[in-house]
C-alpha cells in the first residue's frame, strides 16, 4: 500500500465549490482499482484546510489516478480555490495490515 495525506488549504469564499469538486472526484477515485479507500476530510477549528486520505494498493496506482479524467478536472477545477498550494506526503503502510484495507 502507498498511503497520500494531502493538506489543503482552500480560500475562505470557496469553500462550497472545493467541497462540491472534491466529493466528486472522491466518488470516482473510490471506483478506481488501484484504490483501497480515499477520505475526504475538513478541519474543525479551521474549516479552511482540508484533509485528503488516499490509499492505493500498489506503486502504479497513483500514477494512474493522475491521469484520470476525474482527476484531472478536478485538479483544473480547484487550483485557483486554494489558498495556498497544496502538500502531498507519500506513507507506507505499517498496520493494520495492507489486507485489513479490503
Amino acid at each position: 500500500m502507498v498511503i497520500a495525506v494531502v493538506h489543503i488549504h482552500v480560500k475562505s469564499d470557496m469553500l462550497d465549490a472545493f467541497i462540491e469538486a472534491t466529493k466528486e472526484n472522491a466518488l470516482y477515485s473510490r471506483l478506481e482499482p488501484g484504490v483501497a479507500r480515499f477520505d475526504f476530510l475538513q478541519q474543525v477549528d479551521d474549516p479552511t484546510r482540508f484533509t485528503l486520505v488516499e490509499v492505493f494498493r500498489n506503486e502504479d496506482a497513483p500514477v494512474k489516478h493522475r491521469e484520470t479524467a476525474h482527476y484531472l478536472k478536478w485538479r483544473d477545477t480547484v487550483t485557483d480555490m486554494m489558498a495556498e498550494p497544496r502538500v502531498g506526503i507519500k506513507h507506507y503502510n505499517i498496520t493494520p495490515d495492507d489486507s485489513s484495507w479490503g
